[in-house]
């Protein structure tokens, strides 16, 4: 089984950010969170609030959104062209990617491209609000422990070192910028 993080890696950018800017751009009643959004990433940047709380304030557009499926639909239609070639050429169907994103965001696109599993950030698509934690770091290893607590990972691709806890569980691990796929750094997971 391979393993995938999504945004960065199999997804060229960040997909949060680009559908939040989607929204901005498709639905006027979502530009009212502007200046909430820009409130909470600056009290992010200086540590003053957790990531969490920054990403439900963040999402809290989708409440101003009136069909938030379509709304999704519609950003994939456009998006889809973000996701590298090289991922598309060697998908499997046990393949598991997990992500930070939300999951709403993340599970039709993964259910149109084969993907076997899909693990994300809970978020309640109608409010912003997260069930749980965030699904990064090690919460990713917890969430895949979950599901898969005997499972050997064969490879595992990721953006970012801080990853790591999830390129431990694997027997090879990848870091990808674009379409450039290089060893993980041996000194990176002592």
């Amino acid at each position: 089984m391979n393993v995938f993080d999504w945004d960065g890696t199999i997804y060229h950018g960040d997909s949060s950010k680009d559908f939040v800017f989607y929204c901005f751009k498709k639905y006027p009643k979502t530009r009212k969170n502007i200046p909430k959004c820009l409130f909470f990433g600056a009290l992010y940047g200086l540590r003053i609030v957790k990531k969490l709380t920054f990403k439900q304030k963040l999402f809290s557009l989708v409440k101003d959104i009136d069909d938030i499926d379509k709304a999704v639909s519609e950003f994939w239609n456009i998006h889809r062209d973000k996701i590298h070639h090289w991922y598309l050429e060697m998908k499997e169907p046990d393949d598991v990617v997990i992500s930070a994103s939300p999951e709403f965001l993340l599970k039709p696109i993964c259910e149109e491209l084969g993907v076997g599993t899909m693990m994300a950030s809970k978020t309640d698509k109608h409010t912003g609000i997260f069930d749980g934690k965030n699904c990064h770091g090690e919460e990713k290893v917890r969430r895949f422990r979950e599901l898969f607590p005997n499972e050997e990972v064969d490879e595992f691709y990721s953006d970012l070192y801080c990853d790591t806890p999830m390129a431990k569980l694997a027997k090879r691990a990848f870091i990808v910028k674009g379409e450039d796929i290089k060893p993980w750094k041996e000194s990176k997971l002592k």
